[in-house]
């Protein structure tokens, strides 16, 4: 029987520099084993990421019709993911057609779309097929349709070498292990995340995970995308939350520069035990954050229902049925309202007079004809 390898999260040693031609790439050590560590502070914060996440999942359990509100949780979190990698689509741009974005943001508004469909779809497909290669594959193949990097292999490792920061090889800020090494340190990976004897809480086994992933750089284009798509399907996979609520690019986002930097110095200076804690803020903050919204939009919902479209006397019921419409589709117009409450375009447009004198709707385009209205409100909670 083969001797399993043991590690410590404090005396850890991330791997090595190996020597190529003309610059020298990181091979990192394979993370499948067995784990332990030696510091209070990071038992605490352990403990206390998984009390905010247990706290979190049931109080997204309380919440009626939870599925519209994910929506909006899945679009800020494709939002935010992407705007790391550089793009510019903000959440009214991606919850509209792509007919309705100027044709100089469609690039940025497809990569959006394409990481909304790619984490939909992923969980959708965790039943069937469990957290692997095969499904990292398989959400790369949606990020990458039709969008800028869709001639860097979409759907499969990479089979040259690639390189972060700077213009070429010779000057990176990062070099991933050569391409050769992929596919094993992939199949590690994939281990590690379905080994139930590590030693590491959930938590921390998704944070060095996330490590691993973004140092193995299994792919061409998009991978801080998919790596960071990979916390949320773990997460879901496992059961530690029952609805994809909870999302750390915002986190990761807001603390750009330490997000990097705590992520290079696992690889120049064995720093993993600051990662991981860095990583358990992330979730303890994220929770916080997340629940205090799932507050803010209920009180939102009760406030509209009750003091604002209740004024509305015969109109209610159908004032009723947009509210509902708008907290799953906060983007309309006066041909969708009317598609999905089966009223006349002139009805439509008169609720949405009533909405936008009662604050719930205001007009985006500035323009006299095809205009657009969105429930501001709703989105000023996803980006507190």
């Amino acid at each position: 029987m083969a001797q399993v390898a043991t590690y410590q999260i404090h005396r850890f040693e991330a791997g090595i520099l190996t020597k190529q031609l003309n610059y020298r790439a990181f091979s990192p050590v394979r993370i499948q084993g067995y784990w332990s560590w030696d510091d209070r502070e990071l038992t605490k914060l352990s403990e206390k990421a998984a009390i905010a996440i247990g706290q979190l999942d049931a109080y997204a359990h309380q919440i009626p019709n939870i599925d519209h509100f994910i929506r909006m949780y899945v679009v800020k979190e494709a939002t935010v993911s992407s705007r790391i990698e550089g793009t510019q689509t903000n959440m009214q741009e991606a919850i509209l057609a792509e007919d309705d974005i100027q044709p100089e943001r469609r690039d940025d508004w497809i990569e959006v779309n394409n990481y909304i469909q790619a984490l939909n779809q992923t969980i959708t497909l965790l039943p069937q097929m469990p957290l692997s290669s095969r499904l990292f594959k398989q959400a790369h193949r949606i990020l990458l349709q039709g969008a800028r990097g869709e001639h860097k292999q979409p759907g499969e490792f990479r089979r040259s070498q690639n390189w972060i920061g700077g213009a070429s090889l010779s000057v990176a800020t990062f070099i991933p292990p050569l391409w050769q090494e992929v596919d094993v340190l992939m199949g590690d990976l994939e281990n590690f995340l379905h080994d139930e004897d590590t030693g590491l809480t959930d938590l921390m086994k998704i944070a060095l995970a996330h490590y691993q992933f973004e140092t193995i750089h299994p792919f061409l284009d998009g991978n801080g995308r998919i790596g960071r798509l990979m916390i949320t399907l773990y997460l879901v996979e496992k059961g530690i939350i029952k609805q994809p609520v909870l999302y750390l690019s915002d986190f990761f986002e807001k603390n750009r520069t330490l997000y990097y930097d705590k992520l290079t110095a696992v690889r120049t200076k064995n720093e993993l035990l600051a990662w991981v804690k860095f990583f358990l803020h992330g979730v303890i903050e994220t929770c916080q954050s997340s629940i205090q919204t799932l507050i803010n939009i209920i009180a939102l919902k009760k406030d509209c229902e009750e003091k604002r479209i209740y004024t509305l006397g015969r109109k209610v019921h159908v004032a009723k049925s947009l509210l509902d419409y708008l907290f799953q589709q906060p983007v309309v117009d006066a041909d969708r309202i009317a598609n999905q409450l089966a009223i006349s375009r002139v009805s439509a447009y008169k609720l949405i007079e009533d909405f936008t004198r009662l604050g719930i709707l205001h007009e985006m385009t500035g323009a006299k004809r095809n205009r657009m209205y969105f429930f501001e409100e709703y989105f000023t909670l996803f980006n507190h």
